[in-house]
């Protein structure tokens, strides 16, 4: 039969298109069903939304290839591949940040309440954890991730990471001692937090420098990220004196109209910061026992178009 009758291609494609439909539907499900806790490992792993999200857009590529009839779990599936785009892309942001200019920040996240009320989730996406998170080997900081955050067991690890299970066990057992001994203070109530947050906003917007000094603990730190591209902090300021007069002086910007609104950044207390009505910064706070112990100021423009609408997180 020729093929110019159509008939060969004509019997094959109606039987093949039902089937590719219907494997292209359910992969879709079950991408759209898992895409939160996928964008959460990427961006747990990598302390950037934008280069999360392409990890989510390779993951997709790869997961539409796939024989969904051979996967039997197919969370963990996913999992996996997102946890090898992110450790590739991982080692090129390592070298990127290299020639970074000033202190690098995490990309803020505008965050939902209910991350908040996820203890454990709201610690993992927090300024300060991501920040200890970077001090980790990739290959650690997956295997701690993975682990700690979402309880991943050691045989799935294994298999994301390219270890065997033995390994992972050791790495695991590493990256928590790392950890342990530079993690944030542990949560406060979330009514402590916004009362603290209530009393920094306050003494933030007058420039009070007592009422400053009564809401900074001792050691407090302030870390901005302006990227080369917006005037910011060269390097880390400590002590409550020293950041309540960088604060009481207008930190991020001077003569302009300014306002400061409260809104939950990675999980935790922050401000958004508008100039003239526009976005020119987010401040995650880190609230210890009813004191402020961390303030990071993020002015790069390039990392706060995720702080216009919130953002969803899972686990």
């Amino acid at each position: 039969m020729s093929e110019r009758s159509g008939r060969t291609t004509g019997t094959a494609e109606p039987l093949d298109r039902p089937d590719r439909a219907a494997s292209m539907d359910s992969a879709t499900d079950v991408f759209v069903a898992h895409r939160n806790l996928l964008f959460t490992v990427a961006y747990e792993m990598l302390g950037s939304a934008a280069d999360a999200e392409d990890v989510l857009q390779e993951t997709w590529l790869r997961w539409v290839d796939v024989d969904l009839a051979a996967v039997r779990e197919r969370r963990a599936y996913l999992v996996r591949i997102v946890t090898r785009l992110a450790l590739d892309r991982l080692r090129a942001l390592a070298r990127r940040k290299e020639s970074y200019v000033g202190p690098w920040l995490p990309e803020p996240l505008l965050t939902a309440s209910d991350v908040a009320e996820d203890v454990v989730l709201a610690d993992s996406v927090s300024m300060a954890m991501l920040l200890v998170l970077e001090t980790l080997a990739p290959t650690e900081r997956a295997v701690f991730v993975l682990r700690e955050v979402f309880g991943v067991d050691y045989g799935e690890i294994a298999e994301a990471v390219g270890k065997s299970p033995a390994a992972v066990r050791q790495l695991a057992y590493r990256a928590r001692a790392h950890v342990a001994a530079r993690r944030p203070r542990g949560p406060v109530s979330p009514a402590e937090t916004r009362a603290a947050l209530r009393a920094f906003q306050r003494a933030v917007e007058t420039g009070d420098l007592r009422r400053l000094l009564d809401i900074l603990a001792p050691d407090v730190v302030a870390l901005s990220d302006g990227g080369g591209i917006k005037h910011a902090l060269l390097r880390p300021v400590v002590g409550a004196d020293n950041v309540a007069r960088l604060l009481a002086a207008g930190w991020w910007k001077r003569d302009a109209a300014r306002s400061v609104e409260p809104v939950q950044v990675n999980g935790g207390p922050g401000l958004l910061v508008r100039v003239d009505g526009e976005i020119d910064g987010v401040v995650a706070v880190r609230v210890d026992s009813g004191y402020v112990t961390g303030a990071y100021h993020v002015r790069n423009p390039e990392k706060l178009s995720h702080v216009r609408q919130e953002n969803a997180l899972s686990r």
